[in-house]
């Protein structure tokens, strides 16, 4: 045999080694290579960031860490999943100082190398508190079988001020594209988009705005530096002296990857987080606008090259309806249109379906709804960006024993799910119950609460047969007399990854 020969059998060798999936063929045994199908298998490793709450001094934030049970994970490795402190910086890259009030605040100071929420097994999730302004922003990884459909919810509690609210946030992974329709650089507002780099080396990310006109030029926004396991936040109305309602920012990365989510806050109506929307589509689903909704205004952007028209219709519980005056929407190339939709659920819980409305046409669009609820001083805001299906599994956790309402949107077929209530963080019994959800219909229900539950708990739902579902949940907690609340979506937790499988034919090597 040939020296070349004996060279691409040590590097064919080494690749099966390396990848684990190639199955080897020695000559004779059948011939040539048969390609096999796909395997789905589960991830064996899951990264999470968290923004800081760093709104007030009176914050006080939950996180629920939580990994869905029969997940799998790496040959049933025990794993860990863990998020621990970013290092605060402004957009400059500076990093905060912190005032040392006294000796008993500088004890409780945590050591960062401690994990501020350790998960231990999956099933059952794992809680942790913090409070005040100067809590960093989080930064997390989850091995073996802790790793598949690994969640951390955000739950942060201001009671009082401007940026009063219940503020929840699904912990997101990285990225180098996001899309947050429904910002804005108005007088009232103080939007910040919070960037966070998990990596150890920087990252560079560009904050694109966008108004009814178009780009809302400046350069400020280019080449902001994310420097290696750090957080910045950017106030979006720095990067543009134009005061606009509706803005849609778009972050990108020219190195690395960050997690991007926009923190909102009004005088009037309140804080929350804004996540981004789904991949830019002409189809769009935005699930789960409460029934008791006062205000319902919709922000979409087109991001490519044609103009959008789309059809709009509220799903409700009996099927869906075309909101009247607001039947459709025209969104211009590369501009961002709002539509005041007002209380468009009339006491009945529904989602937003946003379809093509010419055939053949599939234009890229990206949405999502501000919401408020209540009226005088007594409002409070939440976002529903637009979201991808369940698909095989979605999970949220920080549910507690009242406030939790699960919203199922099959804008299709009809579907049958199995929704899973976790055991608690400090005891109780996982429960299951399934729902069929009508084709063309949203069903709100209170989710299964585990029996005997103490302290929060997760829900997984599982699409088990029919058409794609679209959901979201609502915490409400009322403070003050103000129904406080915060909805996040469900779409896939991709905790399976499809693998190949390869067969190496060696009989091409033979000399």
């Amino acid at each position: 045999m040939k020296s070349t020969s004996l060279s691409l059998i040590a590097g064919t060798v080494a690749l099966a080694a390396v990848t684990g999936f190639a199955a080897l063929t020695a000559p004779g045994d059948g011939g040539g290579a048969e390609a096999k199908t796909a395997a789905r298998l589960p991830v064996e490793r899951s990264s999470l960031l968290c923004p800081s709450p760093g709104l007030a001094d009176l914050a006080e934030t939950t996180y629920t860490s939580f990994t869905p049970a029969g997940g799998g994970g790496s040959g049933g490795e025990a794993g860990q999943a863990e998020l621990q402190k970013a290092t605060s910086t402004t957009a400059d890259g500076e990093k905060k100082e912190e005032k040392k009030k006294d000796e008993k605040s500088e004890k409780k100071k945590a050591d960062p190398g401690k994990p501020v929420v350790s998960l231990k097994e999956p099933g059952k999730p794992a809680v942790a508190e913090e409070s005040g302004s100067g809590t960093p922003a989080l930064v997390g990884t989850a091995t073996g079988r802790l790793a598949p459909g690994w969640t951390t919810q955000q739950t942060t509690m201001v009671e009082a001020g401007g940026s009063r609210g219940l503020l929840g946030v699904s912990c997101t992974s990285p990225d180098t594209d996001f899309w947050f329709p429904a910002a804005s650089t108005a007088k009232s507002r103080d939007d910040y988009v919070h960037l966070t780099n998990p990596d150890d080396t920087a990252a560079v990310a560009d904050i694109e705005l966008y108004g009814p006109d178009g780009s809302l030029k400046s350069d400020a926004g280019e080449g902001t530096t994310v420097p290696p396991r750090s957080s910045v936040p950017v106030l979006i109305s720095t990067l543009t002296s134009e005061a606009t309602e509706d803005v849609t920012v778009h972050v990108t990365t020219r190195t690395g990857r960050v997690g991007a989510v926009v923190r909102t806050a009004d005088e009037k109506t309140g804080s929350d987080w804004l996540a981004a929307s789904a991949d830019p589509s002409g189809t769009l689903v935005l699930p789960g606008i409460p029934a008791d909704a006062t205000s319902v205004r919709l922000v979409a952007f087109a991001t490519g090259d044609d103009d959008a028209d789309l059809t709009v219709k509220l799903v409700g519980r009996t099927g869906a309806i075309s909101p009247v005056g607001n039947e459709a929407i025209h969104v211009k190339s590369r501009m961002t249109a709002g539509v005041d939709l007002k209380d468009i659920t009339k006491g009945e819980a529904g989602s937003l379906l946003l379809t093509p409305a010419k055939a053949g046409k599939n234009p890229r669009v990206v949405a999502a709804l501000r919401v408020v609820r209540g009226t005088g001083d007594k409002q409070e805001v939440g976002y529903i960006p637009a979201t991808g299906p369940v698909g095989a599994r979605a999970t949220v956790a920080d549910n507690r024993d009242k406030g939790s309402v699960l919203s199922l949107t099959a804008p299709g077929a009809t579907a049958t799910v199995k929704v899973t209530a976790s055991a608690g963080s400090g005891g109780g019994e996982q429960t299951v119950k399934k729902y069929t959800v009508k084709g063309g219909t949203t069903l709100a229900v209170t989710p299964p609460v585990p029996s005997g539950l103490k302290g929060g708990y997760a829900l997984t739902v599982e699409t088990e047969s029919g058409g794609p579902v679209h959901a979201s949940r609502t915490l409400t907690v009322t403070q003050g007399g103000i129904q406080m609340f915060t909805v996040q979506t469900l779409p896939d937790d991709n905790g399976t990854v499809e693998v190949p499988t390869a067969e190496q034919d060696l009989s091409v090597l033979d000399d």
